[in-house]
């Protein structure tokens, strides 16, 4: 392809899927890539760089995963501790009023 081509997101997806697909075939990375860049007819270093470009969406995307991982886990702590405070006050208010109901208390 001509210098300056744009690639489709596909088409820089399905290489990167080769590329981790194909990696255990070879002996290095480098290797790897330079083998896959060949049989896809595109520089060694672009697909290194779509390669980086998706480890790094990736590496994001687990970041934010945890992000929102550990806030729904802030968020149902507390909620926990809400609830335990007002089954406390109901088990409470349960006592107070039974004892008062009870016919043998004087």
């Amino acid at each position: 392809m001509a210098k300056g081509t744009r690639y489709t997101m596909e088409f820089k997806a399905k290489a990167v899927r080769l590329l981790t697909e194909s990696r255990s075939s070879y002996s290095s990375e480098t290797s790897a890539i330079g083998a896959v860049a060949k049989g896809l007819g595109i520089a060694p270093e672009t697909l290194r760089r779509w390669r980086n470009a998706q480890d790094a969406t990736a590496a994001e995307e687990t970041k934010q995963s945890a992000e929102d991982a550990m806030a729904e886990l802030k968020r149902l702590r507390a909620e926990v501790a809400r609830l335990r405070r007002a089954n406390e006050i109901l088990t409470t208010a349960s006592a107070f009023f039974a004892a008062r109901l009870d016919p043998t208390r004087p």
